[in-house]
């Protein structure tokens, strides 16, 4: 009830700002539709000017009139964005436009275009494309009586290398992570899915950011109406800028007002090349190493690409101890404060005896104890994020063992709480999403409340409604409980158990597209006939041995 009614409270003016902002996209795509039909001149120097006036301020824009060997002025000139462009490609891209128009300075830019040494090079027509060019890490060559430009695309620059993801490490498995260079991120997936099925669609979204934003899927496997709607979605927005993936993923997710995530967010690219062979759609941002996957479901944010490196009862082991992890972070310290508050009757005698001769001479009730408890570790850990990394961790842990060990000391709190909020701290730790752990925190904030109000009472009224608000989610028409709501059994050979490989021959059901079907069947290891046929004529001659 509570989220229905955030829900129609923010609705009007969610609507008012989507009529303003669509208001303000047509009038800005109008201005673009003017400018893209705005052409270049005939003229070297009015196209010069054009240039000048629009980046001749910025000290990174360079413009370079072309010279010959003899010092002769060439009716041509090049120019780009000084530390977007690869300075190792320029002077040989300088040289053949020297070289041609030397000998012929009448030369076409057509012609001029086939004998450029770069491979992505194109002829535009129009200023909105040339702005667009040369923003993107490309040169523009312009030439005398011509009204269009070359653009060559020598993308480069200072970039952040491949390295080890920071948010997602694993001990067995692949140890390169996404970059902020969206070329590098394509290149990443294209090594893990060596296949024409692969396809990228590409959108530009933000007025002033113009941030490339990549679908990735695999055909055949994804379902195609997935596809689109992602697109749809994604054509939908009308932004000023789009900075990073967060932007895209509160612009498209199906809940709005939720504080459960019903996107996946990661920065390694096992994990977007895993999720796109079940049938997922994978979203990439240009200037972020975080890619988003959608369709997901509450489970795959306990699921870590490691449980598919190792053996399936360690991994099935591994899910059953985060799905414990989540519940104790959820409901440990409601727990602790209904029972010490409302129902002593539950707690055994000899463990009600030492906490009573604990909480004697603190003077908070067990509500607000754990309510300052938890805001001091929420202010320990976002201070720890802060801080430089060099003294950051030293500082965390010094903070939290002294201000524990003073607090039980002064009697302000009890032991038990320290060791209740501890644990929960931890085990948040354990759940491999972020975005999931930081729902957890939230909501249980708000179970402690109806904990220390109406005891367990309060704790199942806060579930129930939760539970329902779980199973109302969507994500991408697919239900967020699947597959236990709707129940589906083929599903539940990778959910919290992990079967085998040889025993997972098809991709979850509705995620998956038309190719159901991940291996052959008969995969079970055994060994072959010539094999076998050794060890008998081996055991045969043991025998007459």
């Amino acid at each position: 009830m509570f989220f229905k009614w955030l829900k129609q409270t923010f609705k009007p003016a969610r609507e008012t700002q989507n009529n303003q902002s669509g208001k303000q996209g047509k009038e800005q795509g109008d201005k673009t539709d003017t400018n893209s039909h705005d052409f270049f001149s005939s003229s070297l120097d009015k196209n010069i000017s054009t240039l000048k006036s629009v980046f001749g301020q910025s000290p990174d824009f360079v413009l370079n009139e072309l010279m010959g060997m003899n010092g002769q002025v060439l009716p041509g000139a090049v120019c780009f964005i000084d530390g977007l462009i690869d300075t190792t490609l320029l002077p040989e891209l300088m040289e053949t436009v020297i070289k041609e128009l030397s000998s012929d300075d009448s030369i076409n830019i057509t012609s001029l275009k086939s004998k450029l040494p770069t491979g992505n090079t194109q002829i535009l027509l129009t200023k909105n494309d040339a702005f667009k060019t040369i923003l993107s890490g490309g040169a523009l060559v312009l030439l005398q009586n011509n009204n269009c430009m070359i653009g060559a695309s020598i993308a480069g620059g200072v970039r952040r290398s491949v390295e080890e993801p920071t948010s997602q490490t694993v001990i067995r498995g692949p140890k390169e992570g996404f970059t902020e260079e969206l070329s590098v991120n394509l290149a990443l997936l294209r090594r893990k899915l060596r296949t024409p099925a692969l396809k990228f669609e590409q959108h530009i979204i933000g007025t002033y950011t113009q941030t490339r934003v990549v679908v990735a899927y695999l055909e055949g496997i994804a379902r195609p109406e997935v596809v689109d709607e992602v697109n749809a979605r994604l054509r939908a927005i009308d932004t000023d800028s789009i900075l990073e993936s967060g932007y895209i993923e509160e612009m498209i997710q199906d809940a709005a007002i939720t504080p459960f995530p019903t996107m996946l967010n990661t920065e390694r690219p096992d994990t977007v090349a895993g999720s796109m062979l079940d049938g997922m759609v994978g979203i990439l941002v240009d200037g972020t190493p975080f890619t988003l996957i959608a369709p997901v479901t509450f489970f795959n944010f306990f699921q870590s690409s490691e449980d598919y490196y190792q053996r399936y009862d360690i991994s099935t082991f591994l899910r059953v101890i985060r799905l414990m992890s989540f519940f104790v972070a959820l409901l440990l310290p409601s727990l602790y404060i209904a029972v010490t508050t409302f129902q002593q009757e539950m707690i055994p005698t000899t463990l009600l005896i030492t906490l009573a001769g604990q909480r004697e001479g603190t003077p908070l009730p067990a509500l607000y104890e754990a309510l300052a408890m938890e805001l001091i570790f929420e202010v320990i850990r976002e201070a720890g994020v802060r801080m430089p990394k060099v003294i950051g961790p030293a500082i965390s842990i010094v903070g939290a063992l002294v201000l524990g060990q003073a607090a039980v000391q002064a009697g302000l709190v009890s032991g038990a709480m320290v060791i209740v909020v501890s644990f929960t701290a931890i085990a948040n730790f354990v759940i491999p999403a972020i975005n999931m752990a930081s729902a957890v925190r939230l909501m249980r904030f708000a179970l402690m409340i109806l904990a220390g109000t109406f005891g367990l009472f309060g704790i199942l009224a806060g579930l129930i409604p939760l539970l329902a608000h779980l199973v109302s989610l969507r994500s991408f028409g697919i239900n967020y409980f699947m597959p236990y709501a709707p129940y589906f059994k083929s599903n539940m050979k990778d959910l919290i158990l992990r079967v085998p490989w040889w025993a997972m021959k098809t991709r979850p059901n509705r995620k998956a597209g038309p190719n159901k079907y991940r291996q052959a069947p008969n995969q079970y290891p055994t060994s072959s006939d010539e094999t076998k046929k050794l060890f008998s004529e081996q055991a045969q001659q043991h025998r007459r041995k």
